[in-house]
């Protein structure tokens, strides 16, 4: 009699294949949870650079510092939705300089 050949994973191989996989998730996660709320303050940071390059066109452009985000908002130097921090950190103009609340 001949014997059938039968290909495929045997139940040992994929718990092991499943093993791997869930090491690797378990020291992935942790990583990029800690990283999350450092890349949301360099993300803040590097937009309230952006802002403070608007401010500094607007004084340029009207010979006055801007009194509020909605004033550069109505002139066409900031969009509507971009008054926040991608991290929905409010900020603010206090004297023509831009910060977050927090600060």
């Amino acid at each position: 009699m001949k014997k059938k050949k039968e290909d495929g994973f045997t139940l040992i191989e994929m718990m092991i294949v499943l093993l791997v996989i869930s090491v690797l998730l378990i020291i992935t996660i942790p990583n990029i949870t800690k990283n999350n709320s450092e890349i949301n303050n360099k993300g803040c940071q590097a937009f309230i650079k952006m802002v403070q390059g608007q401010v500094q066109a607007y004084e340029i452009a009207n010979n006055k510092l801007p009194v509020s985000l909605q004033e550069l908002v109505s002139a066409g130097y900031l969009n509507e939705g971009e008054t926040h921090c991608p991290s929905g950190e409010a900020i603010i103009i206090a004297n023509g300089v831009v910060k977050s609340e927090k600060e």
